[in-house]
Parts: C-alpha cells; sequence; structure tokens
C-alpha cells in the first residue's frame, strides 16, 4: 500500500476546497475581491482591508498585461 501527502496523490482538491479547509483548520480566509456571492458592501469592505493591510494594488491597465 502506497501513502501520498495530500495534493501528492492520484486526486487533487480543487480550489475552493483548499480555502474551505484554510478557513476550518487554520482560520485564513481567501476572498476574491469580485466574488460574485458577496453583496456590494461585502466586496466593498474586502477592497478596504485589503488596501490597509497590504496597501493599495497597481494599476487596472498595469494588471491586465
Amino acid at each position: 500500500m502506497r501513502w501520498h501527502p495530500p495534493g501528492f496523490g492520484s486526486t487533487r482538491r480543487d480550489a475552493e476546497q483548499v480555502k474551505r479547509d484554510g478557513w476550518q483548520e487554520q482560520g485564513l480566509l481567501v476572498v476574491a475581491e469580485n466574488d460574485q456571492r458577496l453583496t456590494w458592501p461585502e466586496r466593498e469592505l474586502i477592497r478596504q482591508l485589503g488596501r490597509k493591510l497590504y496597501g493599495a494594488r497597481p494599476a487596472k491597465e498595469a494588471r491586465d498585461v
């Protein structure tokens, strides 16, 4: 019988499962600022928290390249 650590076996977790596990196991929250499951005020809160913790993002033109 072989044993593989998570991520090295035959199946991989999808991104949403990794985010869910991170929250449940470590208390880490990963949220895209444009996640359509959130309301506009919630997305704006995410943007404000990101700016406060990590600074402003580059201009949109620079990200599209």
